[in-house]
């Protein structure tokens, strides 16, 4: 499945008119199929992940539909702008809690090709050249280091 990576990339940067874009959205279809791919076995594997991240696309265009269309109004009343409760708070700061926890238990190489690219925006090949990796394994750790945070806040059940 991951001989597809490339392909998908190029597939969705025409689409996103963004190869950082493309980049994050195959990753999240990625993660996806993989965390669905024990349950099942996936007939077509290829057209599985495209329609995953075909259907990511359009999730996330609709969402951005929605925010457009809300009037200004709305802002003021919207709980999301407001100070979080004490509970949620809570939940906040254990949250991340566990995502540092997650983090540490990744390998060097795979905790640093996910923060720089999540947290500083560097494309893959930026982050492989200041690790001094291939690409491709920048791909993999990508993908790897999201899979496994994932796995953790659902385990942890947050």
């Amino acid at each position: 499945m991951e001989n597809y990576y490339r392909e998908l990339v190029s597939f969705l940067c025409v689409r996103l008119g963004s190869r950082q874009a493309a980049e994050d959205v195959a990753h999240d279809a990625y993660v996806r199929v993989l965390e669905r791919h024990g349950e099942q076995q996936i007939e077509y594997p290829r057209a599985f992940l495209y329609r995953t991240a075909l259907n990511l696309v359009i999730d996330d265009h609709r969402r951005s539909q929605v925010r457009h269309n809300e009037p200004l109004e709305v802002l003021d009343t919207d709980e999301a702008f407001r100070s979080p409760a004490p509970c949620q708070r809570m939940d906040m700061d254990r949250r991340l809690e566990l995502m540092q926890q997650a983090l540490g238990e990744l390998s060097p190489g795979c905790r640093d090709s996910f923060l720089l690219r999540k947290l500083e925006g560097f494309s893959h090949q930026q982050i492989a050249e200041r690790l001094g990796i291939s690409r491709s394994l920048v791909e993999k750790n990508i993908v790897n280091a999201m899979k496994h945070c994932r796995a953790r806040m659902r385990q942890n059940s947050v």
